[in-house]
């Protein structure tokens, strides 16, 4: 029985035959030999959605987000291909979400697999709420505690501000981002600019990993353990600002250390 939404989320998905589910960018997802069907999504880059993308039939995510718009939405990147976005936290009923997860399922499974479904599962509903923290893992005050220094410096360094991006704290030299910090693979990250040609002298120490989306613009991601070297930290956010930096900001900060 789920006590709570991803664990309803798995009973359902992982119903039907040969279903798994796998890790993609930190989420869980699930698919039938090999191809995807559903993924369990919450506050994806900041959007506030505890949410369930599925693959639908042709025509299902027009109907569904024309006539029922508080339920569902179109959400990004695979909307494009007819995936419908289902809010799980607003109140559908959970037979319905097991009856469009059965249809995302039917897309892309071989048809032998279909007909060993049988009957729709049928799910006691989630009773339990997502805690804050849950919704938005960079609000625990731990996690808090271990920005604010980071923030502290990169709002120290000239003409710096904070602009949350996709839901996490950025800092920005004008409008270009300059240093970030973010959950991946349920770790706390920060991230800088290197230079391609030093990305992968930094990616020998396991801590740096290469970023997907920024790395081929090199970018560097710091795994922050629990006791974080700050020098270091200040070094790569003092380096990445000053390429970044307009020649005034650079000006205001040497005179800042001279």
């Amino acid at each position: 029985m789920a006590n709570d939404i991803p664990s309803a989320v798995r009973e359902i998905c992982l119903s039907f035959p040969e279903a798994e589910e796998y890790l993609s960018h930190g989420s869980p997802n699930f698919r039938v030999r090999g191809r995807p069907f559903a993924s369990y999504l919450v506050n994806h880059h900041g959007d506030g959605r505890v949410a369930l993308w599925l693959g639908s039939p042709p025509g299902a995510q027009e109907h569904h987000v024309g006539n029922e718009p508080a339920y569902f939405f179109v959400p990004p990147y695979v909307g494009k291909f007819g995936w419908l976005g289902v809010h799980l936290d607003k109140g559908l009923d959970w037979k319905r979400i097991a009856g469009l997860a059965r249809e995302a399922y039917e897309r892309v499974a071989p048809p032998a697999l279909i007909e060993q479904i049988g009957k729709t599962i049928t799910i006691v509903p989630p009773k339990l709420a997502l805690s804050a923290e849950e919704r938005d893992p960079l609000s625990a005050p731990a996690l808090q505690k271990l920005i604010q220094p980071l923030r502290e410096f990169c709002l120290s360094l000239p003409e710096a501000r904070e602009d949350p991006r996709f839901g996490a704290p950025s800092w920005q030299a004008g409008k270009r981002t300059f240093a970030n910090a973010y959950r991946y693979d349920g770790n706390l990250t920060f991230g800088f600019w290197v230079g391609v040609e030093q990305q992968g002298l930094y990616a020998t120490d396991t801590r740096y990993s290469i970023p997907p989306y920024m790395g081929h613009n090199g970018w560097i991601a710091l795994k922050v353990g629990a006791k974080p070297n700050w020098k270091e930290i200040r070094s790569l956010a003092l380096h990445s600002y000053r390429h970044f930096a307009l020649k005034r900001m650079l000006a205001k900060l040497d005179e800042q250390h001279a």
